[in-house]
């Protein structure tokens, strides 16, 4: 079987869109989040608080036909890519054309924008606002399309539309399709934009952050003082590339995949599972060829919510014991819902190569109900590990896991 290494990454966050300004941030410990005054309007939503991307602008070189099929998620998820690609050193690269290359990402959802407008058909009996573009922006596969088509990849879609675990699955499925031989290159991960549709569903559910006047100090993944997920926004991206592939370009290495587990809780739509949750962290390092020790530090899902917190962190201490190093940084970008596992693997790769790992914001004092832990509190901490794992769950009792290995 083929070796895996990611030759370039990005992404798009509330922080900024470079390692180094989002370092920045999270070393001063500043949050993403902020007080969403236009949803006041909605009346029966509880929670104001979000992590939007402040200043994302269309780039100038991109052309009104490629804009057309692109909503808000597909921009971001293909800005994302472009940078990504520029990265890899393989933007204007003719191998990226020839079939060689294929996309794994998704979404929650497509742009809401045409979702509305479809609704407004159905309950007004008109059309305003739809036009033959209107689908392709709605469409669950929106992301991985429009990626494909912008850079004129031939390879294998592979659609990741999976809620939280969209940008997770799609790395481990892009991971697989180079893994076995099906192709030397890969786009992978996941893009989410912002409507309040999306706190709202978490809003019935009772999950949602209430702290509407101190956004700063919400939310709080692990704490005893939580109150619930704050909604983000982003996109991720991620070049794979088959190890030999990358060694004859003389590609820059920044790590490699060794292992990618994933499940299904079989049990409920929306409360976690702790047993699968376990399983899944053991199929990636059985894939891996690893034992529990080996792992250094682990990226958590860390939605801040009762149920989910309580769950994962209780599967980890299981598997790994009280010494396993845990953060999550939807602490300070809160949950970017498609976007989150890819964007926390590409912070989990900066971290691993910079024995410099990001603090939890807002954890105050853990939950005793949580899985004894090592929790990284109040500051980044400076470790040196051979290999990371990168942990999401989503809804619809779906797992995954994936292990990173530093790449000497």
């Amino acid at each position: 079987m083929k070796r895996v290494v990611v030759t370039g990454m990005s992404g798009i966050t509330s922080l900024g869109s470079d390692w180094a300004s989002i370092e920045a941030n999270f070393n001063a410990s500043r949050s993403g989040i902020r007080r969403m005054d236009e949803w006041d309007r909605f009346t029966e939503l509880n929670t104001r608080l979000a992590g939007p991307v402040p200043d994302f602008s269309v780039p100038r070189h991109w052309t009104r036909k490629q804009l057309r099929s692109m909503g808000r998620v597909s921009r971001l998820s293909v800005g994302a890519a472009e940078r990504a690609l520029a990265d890899a050193g393989l933007l204007d690269d003719a191998s990226i054309r020839d079939g060689r290359m294929g996309v794994a990402c998704g979404s929650s959802v497509g742009s809401t924008d045409e979702i509305k407008a479809f609704g407004n058909m159905l309950l007004h009996s008109v059309a305003d606002g739809l036009n033959a573009n209107s689908y392709v922006r709605m469409m669950p596969h929106t992301t991985a399309a429009n990626i494909s088509i912008f850079f004129g990849l031939k390879g294998r879609v592979i659609p990741t539309s999976s809620a939280c675990t969209s940008g997770s699955q799609g790395i481990g499925y892009a991971y697989e399709a180079i893994r076995f031989g099906r192709l030397p290159l890969m786009l992978a991960g996941g893009a989410e934009e912002l409507c309040p549709t999306e706190a709202m569903v978490f809003d019935a559910l009772y999950a949602t952050s209430l702290k509407n006047d101190t956004p700063h100090l919400s939310p709080r993944p692990y704490d005893t003082g939580r109150d619930g997920l704050v909604i983000g926004e982003g996109a991720g991206m991620l070049v794979l590339e088959e190890l030999e592939h990358a060694l004859a370009r003389g590609a820059h290495i920044h790590a490699e995949i060794v292992g990618f587990g994933s499940n299904a809780d079989g049990q409920h739509t929306t409360r976690p599972e702790q047993a699968t949750m376990r399983r899944a962290m053991e199929l990636a390092l059985e894939d891996a060829g690893l034992d529990a020790e080996a792992i250094g530090y682990v990226n958590g899902h860390g939605t801040a919510t009762e149920q989910g917190d309580i769950a994962e962190t209780q599967a980890t201490s299981e598997l790994f014991g009280k010494r396993m190093p845990i953060s999550s940084q939807k602490s300070f970008l809160g949950h970017t819902l498609g976007a989150c596992g890819a964007l926390e693997s590409w912070f989990s790769i900066e971290m691993m190569n910079s024995d410099r790992y990001v603090h939890t914001l807002n954890l105050d004092q853990v939950d005793p109900r949580c899985g004894e832990l090592d929790y990284l509190q109040g500051e980044p901490r400076v470790m040196s590990h051979e290999y990371v794992m990168n942990n999401n769950f989503a809804f619809g009792g779906i797992n995954t896991s994936l292990i990173f290995k530093r790449w000497r």
